[in-house]
């Protein structure tokens, strides 16, 4: 009797102790499926305000859907430390993070460590600058884009500047970073502008996408090419930069600028006929749809990597009354 009801016992306690693992076990289980999903937006310089309203966007869009992700915004001191850029990366990854939306400072110096997030679960969704599609398929990975055409958007505003100018007239251009997808596309939709309204580019240069190296720039194209009647700024800090030269140089009025991006300060210095022209390619929606496109990866892991196409717009002094 003593040897039955000790079995009795331990078959007793078994019982329970296998339950209650069970119970633990689909504690984490719901535990797992109830979390929401944490997505890492990785930005360029936070200094620019076109990445401090995408950053504005992409927060708004959560707090509206707090029920269904949960987000982290992260940036870069200046356009150019890549370093920091790979390192925010890494530190993502290793937080648990499940999915990131990164605005790339370079399209080839970030594919390997977006690569690395990949081969650790994490969903990858590139923004604003398109990564090198030679890169990737030597990293041998897909990586979906979601932005605008920079060149179509660059197209438009050269054409409208090409309407204030005459056949001839010399132009100059302020590049971005020469390694930047979205810089290079942006240069080639000006030339391509010019080239059709047969204006002459007599001056190309990177000011790195920053506002006083454009200035600097601008002043020593305008002493060197008096002749420029325009310049052709792949961004708008950079064209912030340019009016600041024209200005200090006198030439206020003589030489017209146009951007990209159509953050605050450019729209005021379009009412105020400083400007002529932006791009308007929507920053403060841009992450947005690169979140939704990450949710929707996450919720449908064998969804197409497919790219996809955002709106960019002309706009001038018409669009702002």
């Amino acid at each position: 009797m003593k040897n039955r009801a000790v079995v009795f016992s331990f078959m007793l306690l078994m019982t329970c102790g296998c339950s209650s693992q069970e119970s633990a076990t689909n504690q984490n289980n719901n535990r797992s499926e109830n979390k929401k999903p944490r997505i890492a937006l990785i930005m360029k310089s936070l200094a620019n305000d076109f990445f401090s309203s995408m950053a504005d966007g992409a927060k708004k869009h959560q707090a509206e859907h707090a029920d269904q992700y949960e987000l982290v915004v992260n940036g870069i001191k200046d356009e150019v430390d890549l370093s920091r850029q790979v390192a925010l990366v890494e530190e993502m990854v290793a937080s648990g993070v499940d999915a990131i939306v990164i605005a790339p400072a370079d399209s080839k110096a970030l594919v390997s460590v977006l690569r690395r997030a990949r081969d650790k679960g994490v969903i990858v969704i590139n923004i604003d600058n398109r990564l090198d599609r030679e890169i990737l398929a030597k990293e041998k990975i897909s990586i979906p884009f979601v932005g605008p055409d920079n060149k179509k958007g660059a197209r438009k505003v050269g054409d409208y500047l090409a309407t204030k100018l005459k056949p001839g007239d010399a132009v100059a251009i302020l590049e971005g970073i020469r390694t930047s997808f979205n810089g290079t596309e942006r240069r080639l939709g000006f030339e391509e502008a010019m080239q059709a309204a047969k204006m002459k580019v007599i001056d190309s240069q990177s000011a790195q996408w920053e506002m006083n190296k454009a200035n600097t720039i601008t002043v020593s194209m305008l002493s060197e090419h008096p002749e420029i009647k325009a310049i052709l700024a792949a961004n708008d800090s950079m064209a912030l930069g340019a009016i600041s030269a024209i200005k200090t140089m006198g030439r206020t009025g003589d030489v017209l600028v146009v951007g990209f991006d159509n953050i605050p300060a450019v729209q005021q210095a379009i009412k105020e006929g400083k400007i002529l022209a932006t791009a308007d390619q929507h920053g403060d929606a841009l992450a947005v749809f690169g979140i939704e496109y990450a949710l929707k990866l996450l919720e449908d892991s064998d969804a197409n990597l497919e790219d996809r196409e955002t709106p960019v717009d002309l706009i001038t002094a018409e669009h702002l009354k």
